[in-house]
């Protein structure tokens, strides 16, 4: 037994449970097939954000975006963090109105957030097309460059001494207390935890998960063409859907001066190609809320797979009868960044059987029953 715990997945969200095991005083081993900050953790936006679409997405993401705000001064120039808020954008009346409902229910939370008419929103984002009905400005939305935070994490935050990373470390099969590698070799640790992404589907097969395409397109530097990170209101509603393609409006400005746009959904592909009609779609929507978005140079784009379960939440804690004795953080879909800090306090607190400081409960894999196979 080399370690007490083995973390599996060297992405941002196992990083951050690595990091927060290490501090607690557990030497923990990282095993990640490819490196640091790969997979869904650098294909992503980085946007840290509260969302509300339900009590138990509410509290986790409030809580983690709390931790980031904490972390913050610790971490570096590269990691590119920034406070720009988040503006949900109204494009008509029924938005308007859901733009009210999602300010009074973070009001009712304690969450600055203020509500922007038509004037305002031009005033505050004048490269908006005149015609939006108005806004919802998060104060304390961030964003975030995730793979060197990942990297920041495991060799540079206070417990980092007690972990050691292990790249390029494929693992076939986990146990309770034990991985067996690709080329046969096996580790044991007290604790295995199993924190990587879509890739956990092929150490437990029997995992909820599902991937979800997503396509995002980077441009030229356009230094102060918008300030906050901009979505539609209708993102909620598009982030949710169950089978199809969906696309909706988000646009990050980078410290770089570029702008990240997104988003795309698709269900039924594995395919990692850019498809040109999907990332046309995108761009025409965002179009619609940016009108300048055509004169601008497209750099580069790219897709990534989100790990989405059922009911949208991820998995954190026992994975019971998937894999008695095994450890998951998977299934975060698009809030992985987001979550990965709140995710790790709390898989933490089950482990050495501490208080959490939210109810762990709405992310056990009990939830499910241990029936649900994704086909």
């Amino acid at each position: 037994m080399t370690a007490d715990v083995l973390v599996i997945g060297a992405g941002i969200v196992g990083a951050a449970c690595a990091a927060e095991l290490a501090a607690r005083g557990l030497r923990v081993d990282v095993l990640d097939a490819h490196g640091i900050g790969g997979g869904a953790t650098a294909a992503g936006m980085g946007h840290i954000v509260v969302m509300n679409d339900s009590p138990a997405e509410l509290a986790l993401s409030r809580y983690s975006r709390d931790l980031w705000l904490e972390l913050a001064p610790c971490l570096r120039t590269r990691d590119a963090f920034a406070r720009c808020g988040t503006l949900w954008v109204a494009e008509d009346e029924d938005e308007w109105q859901a733009a009210r409902a999602m300010h009074a229910a973070f009001d009712a939370q304690g969450i600055a957030a203020h509500l922007l008419d038509a004037r305002e929103l031009h005033e505050c984002e004048p490269a908006l097309a005149p015609s939006m009905a108005g806004g919802l400005r998060v104060e304390h939305d961030s964003i975030v460059y995730a793979p060197t935070v990942a990297e920041w994490l495991l060799t540079r935050s206070p417990g980092a001494s007690h972990i050691c990373v292990r790249p390029g470390v494929a693992v076939r099969s986990v146990d309770a207390a034990c991985v067996t590698l690709a080329d046969g070799e096996r580790l044991s640790a007290a604790h295995v935890v199993v924190a990587n992404g879509l890739r956990a589907r092929e150490l437990l097969v029997a995992l909820p998960l599902q991937p979800k395409k997503g396509h995002l397109l980077i441009t030229d530097r356009y230094p102060g063409v918008i300030r906050h990170q901009l979505l539609e209101l209708g993102y909620i509603k598009s982030a949710h859907h169950a089978c199809g393609t969906s696309v909706a409006f988000n646009a990050q400005p980078r410290p770089t001066g570029q702008l990240l746009i997104g988003s795309s959904r698709q269900f039924d592909t594995t395919d990692p190609v850019v498809e040109m009609p999907v990332l046309a779609r995108m761009l025409q929507r965002a179009a619609r809320y940016l009108p300048m978005l055509p004169e601008m140079n497209g750099i580069r784009a790219w897709t990534g797979f989100r790990a989405a379960t059922p009911d949208g939440l991820p998995v954190i804690g026992p994975a019971g009868e998937w894999a008695p004795g095994v450890w998951l953080a998977v299934g975060h879909e698009g809030l992985g960044v987001t979550t990965s800090l709140a995710t790790a306090k709390l898989l933490a607190a089950q482990m050495v059987g501490d208080t959490a400081a939210i109810p762990f409960e709405p992310y056990l894999a009990a939830r499910f029953g241990y029936e649900v196979v994704h086909e």
